[in-house]
This record gives structure tokens, sequence and C-alpha cells, in this order.
């Protein structure tokens, strides 16, 4: 067998594979691949089976958000899943949801929002993430946690919840969604009641369609105030003293 690179694994012909089917099924089912080749040229590749979960996600069409067919599977089972998996994945409810590419505007929303929330939280205690960054949301009275991206984070609890492995399992103070068209009533519906059940203080919700942003503020795990700033306003933190955004520069001459 012929060692090409880590990501590839081997690379056989495809006489090759036919004449030594099972030593290659072997090596795949050691995590390597296989690449096969006919006439010089890449035809196939065989890798390691993951999951019946991430099987049903790969053979769809992945430009959009996508649910797992209503199947609900176990926190445990969660955890197994994405870590064996190079998809991007939230568990919200007991349903997994596989996060599809970001828009190029998402990202211009997501750049420039980070640029204002960081230059807020400079010399701050509290820190700001992005996405991919997962966040183990612990409900009021629900055993399971939700796991979730949010795309933008302020976490000012980092001492005593990070682990050995740099996993923050802390609950933010604010979180920040940029919607989408595939995550609106995701983002709107099941993600608010996660925030508002996990001990979230505050969550911003930009929609890029309607070019406004909703904040929300939560308080002992219900809805405290909400607010909705539309063009020529200036989005204004109800937590946080300060820490705002003007809403025609946030979505001025987008891509």
């Amino acid at each position: 067998m012929k060692s090409i690179n880590y990501k590839e694994g081997v690379v056989i012909t495809a006489t090759e594979f036919k004449q030594s089917l099972g030593k290659y099924l072997d090596y795949v089912e050691q995590q390597n691949d296989v690449v096969i080749t006919k006439n010089g040229k890449k035809i196939a590749r065989l890798t390691p089976y993951v999951t019946d979960i991430e099987e049903y996600f790969i053979i769809r069409e992945k430009a959009l958000d996508y649910q797992y067919g209503g199947k609900k599977v176990s926190y445990e089972e969660f955890m197994e899943i994405y870590e064996k998996s190079t998809l991007r994945m939230e568990f919200i409810n007991g349903e997994i949801y596989i996060l599809a590419s970001p828009t190029i505007g998402h990202q211009e929303i997501l750049g420039r929002m980070h640029i204002t929330f960081d230059e807020y939280f400079k010399g701050n205690k509290c820190r700001v993430f992005l996405a991919p960054f997962d966040v183990h949301f612990k409900k009021k009275d629900f055993k399971e946690p939700d796991v979730m991206q949010p795309d933008i984070l302020v976490a000012c609890d980092l001492e005593d919840n990070v682990t050995e492995k740099g996993r923050y399992m802390g609950t933010p103070t604010l979180v920040v969604e940029i919607l989408s068209d595939s995550t609106r009533n995701k983002d709107m519906i099941d993600k608010l009641n996660t925030y508002r059940l996990s001990g979230v203080k505050e969550y911003w919700i930009i929609d890029e369609k309607q070019e406004n942003i909703m904040i929300y503020s939560f308080n002992d795990f219900e809805i405290d105030k909400y607010k909705t700033f539309e063009k020529g306003d200036v989005a204004q933190s109800l937590v946080f003293n300060g820490l705002s955004a003007d809403i025609e520069n946030l979505f001025n001459e987008l891509v």
C-alpha cells in the first residue's frame, strides 16, 4: 500500500482494489481512507463509516441547514456522533441540526459586530468569541443540555469553566445570532427559548433581510425586556451600558 498523505490516506488502482478487497476493507476499518484510481485519475474514495445520522446528511444537498428527520437522540449519543464527525452541528431539544456554510453577507455582518464587541470589551474580564465555538446550554428543569454555536458570544465566567482540553462549559452573558432563511424559525423560537432557560442575560437577533436588530434581556429565566432597532437607530444593549451598534452602518454596502 502506498501512503500519499494524511488527508488522502492510501491511493491504489482499481485493479489493486479488486484483487485485495479484504485487505483494504480492513485498512478502512482502522479509520483510514482509501482513494481508488483508474487510468491515473481518482474515481472513488472509501472512507470509514461513522453513523447513520452523518450518512443521512452526507447524501443530502448541503445548501440548507438540515434537521435529522425528527429523530431524537440523547446528549451522550450526540456527543459520540459529534466527536467522530467532520460536520458542524447543533443539538437542540434532542434533535441534531447540521449547519450550512454562511453567506458573504452573514460574514460581513459578523466581522463588523465582532469589531464593535471586541472594542467594547477590551480590558474587560468578559471575552468575545466567534462561531464555530460550542456552548453546552444547561436549561432550567431539563435533564439534557442543548449544544449550540452562537455567531457571537460574550463569556464573563471563564474562570473555573474551561476544561483541561480547552472546552468552555459555562453560560454566556450575551449571545448574538445572525438570521438566514434556513435558520430564521430556529433562531427566533428554539434558540431564544434555550437562551432564556439557560441563564443567558441578553440575546441579539440580527436580521439582514429586514435590516434590524431585536434585543431581548432575560431575568429569572423569563423575558424581561425586548426592543427592535431599525434603520436610523443605534441598537443599545439592555445589559451592558454603552454597548451599541449603528444599524445603518451595520447593513451598509453588504455584498
